[in-house]
């Protein structure tokens, strides 16, 4: 038995280093090109070769300083939207999610059973009543026009109420006794207990947000407004002989998300596992 379990393991291990290094070659492609002239990206193929003396910060340099440093401006909007719609996500789908779990009224079986539909549904398909919708509200062209209709995403909803429905409601009970009201019993009792899948669902809104391409794209009309990933497609010409500053943007732009990766991926793990189970 115990020789059974350390092949598993072994074999196991070996699998894993396997798909670690797959999915860590696009990720060294893309930085090493990023110190590559753009002559020397594509000329000789797709190659992830070290070749110091063509690898220069030049890409970066150029990032930082081609248009007075609009790279700069797409940074600062895409963290600004990327934080507002983060917290207002987190903040409303909890709020949806703890009350689909922890509260029995009329309608709440079909409410979630329209989340569930909800998350069938393609995003792409409601992009035209969207961007009606947007027009309509005089938002084109706006940061609420791209953050609005995403802060409550029937995923994280979902995600909420499946982490919830498994916590104790003795709780809020002995709180309404006390006369604790019920935004009171949320934020001071069940929030602080739901910490887990507030950090998982920190990082997978943030990564969503900040690597949206396409809405931000459709509703954003001026250069100075637009984020990272649309950006980026502005840089780009036909002939791809700007695929160095993309890169280089594009490299950039992973930063933040590992920062915030590394500080929060304790409560990540915590939050996907037992979210995962609940329920």
């Amino acid at each position: 038995m115990k020789t059974r379990r350390k092949i598993t393991t072994i074999v196991t291990f070996i699998l894993l280093t396997i798909i670690g290094i797959i999915i860590l070659i696009p990720f060294w492609f893309l930085l090493v090109s990023s110190f590559k002239p753009a002559s020397d990206i594509f000329g000789q193929g797709l190659n992830v070769h070290l070749d110091f003396s063509k690898m220069s910060f030049k890409n970066y340099l150029q990032l930082f300083t081609n248009n007075d440093g609009i790279y700069w401006t797409w940074f600062k909007n895409s963290v600004l939207i990327t934080v507002i719609q983060t917290l207002l996500v987190l903040l409303f789908s909890s709020m949806v999610g703890y009350a689909l779990a922890q509260y029995t009224f009329k309608g709440r079986n079909f409410i979630f059973g329209l989340v569930l539909v909800m998350l069938m549904v393609p995003g792409d398909i409601l992009f035209i009543p969207m961007y009606k919708l947007v027009t309509n509200l005089g938002l084109m062209d706006s940061f609420a026009g791209v953050i609005l209709p995403g802060i409550i995403p029937p995923a994280t909803v979902f995600f909420f109420r499946q982490y919830a429905i498994g916590l104790p409601r003795d709780y809020a009970e002995a709180a309404r006794i006390d006369g604790a009201g019920e935004f009171r019993i949320f934020t001071q009792i069940y929030a602080p207990m739901m910490k887990p899948a507030f950090g998982a669902m920190t990082i997978m809104t943030s990564m969503n947000v900040w690597n949206n391409f396409l809405w931000p794209l459709v509703v954003m009309r001026s250069d100075e407004n637009l984020v990272i990933p649309a950006g980026l497609l502005t840089a780009m010409t036909p002939y791809g002989n700007n695929y160095d500053i993309v890169f280089a943007g594009s490299m950039m732009s992973i930063i933040p998300i590992i920062i915030l990766f590394l500080f929060n991926q304790k409560s990540f793990i915590n939050g996907m596992t037992i979210g995962g189970i609940k329920g």
